[in-house]
């Protein structure tokens, strides 16, 4: 692909998506989400299948989507993007921002201007991720706040990253999620940690 930067001229909304298995809560940011039929209403999201809520999404076949808004906060993005739910309850200390909906799936509520929970009807493997069709089966209109895109993020979210100064060593930026890799060279197969995107994410910082 002569640059493969012209992927990021697609327009992309930004959604946490929260699951429960058990007695177990989890969320992560995914920006595929979209509507494919209204008869019967269906929409379809690929979840990156190294995330935690995408095998618990896989296991129960239902989940909640919250669209996040213009309001949002990096610290939103942080808390269900930058860590995994496999080491951490991303849902605690968040109480006062989130609610169960009826199928038992908390949704956020801070930052957000709507919702929709649904059921899975069917899957489809991707590779890296998992495409999921579902019925929606409930959803709400909380504000008039505009919804976030990814465009939107980069430019008004995602704070901005410091220059080094001369007698630092070199970085690199996560064009997705502003980590910054410190060292004399970027890998090659450099993941980042935070969003799982690989080095061609990265750019040089000056």
């Amino acid at each position: 692909m002569k640059n493969p930067k012209a992927m990021y001229a697609l327009s992309y909304g930004l959604f946490v998506l929260s699951a429960r298995q058990g007695e177990k809560d989890n969320g992560c940011i995914i920006n595929t989400a979209m509507q494919v039929t209204t008869e019967p209403n269906r929409i379809i999201i690929t979840v990156n299948k190294s995330n935690y809520t995408h095998d618990m999404v896989l296991a129960t076949g239902r989940f909640t989507l919250s669209v996040l808004s213009e309001k949002a906060e990096f610290s939103t993005f942080q808390r269900f993007g930058f860590q995994s739910g496999r080491d951490v309850d991303k849902f605690a200390g968040f109480e006062a921002d989130a609610v169960r909906g009826d199928n038992g799936i908390l949704r956020v509520t801070k930052g957000v201007c709507a919702w929709l929970s649904a059921k899975v009807v069917s899957t489809i493997d991707l590779g890296t991720h998992t495409l999921f069709l579902a019925d929606v089966e409930d959803g709400d209109v909380l504000n008039s706040d505009p919804a976030a895109t990814y465009t939107y993020y980069q430019a008004n979210i995602k704070p901005k990253p410091q220059a080094a100064a001369p007698s630092e060593k070199k970085r690199w930026v996560c064009v997705v999620c502003g980590y910054v890799y410190e060292g004399d060279f970027l890998p090659e197969d450099f993941i980042c940690p935070w969003c799982k995107h690989p080095a061609s994410d990265f750019e040089p910082l000056p």
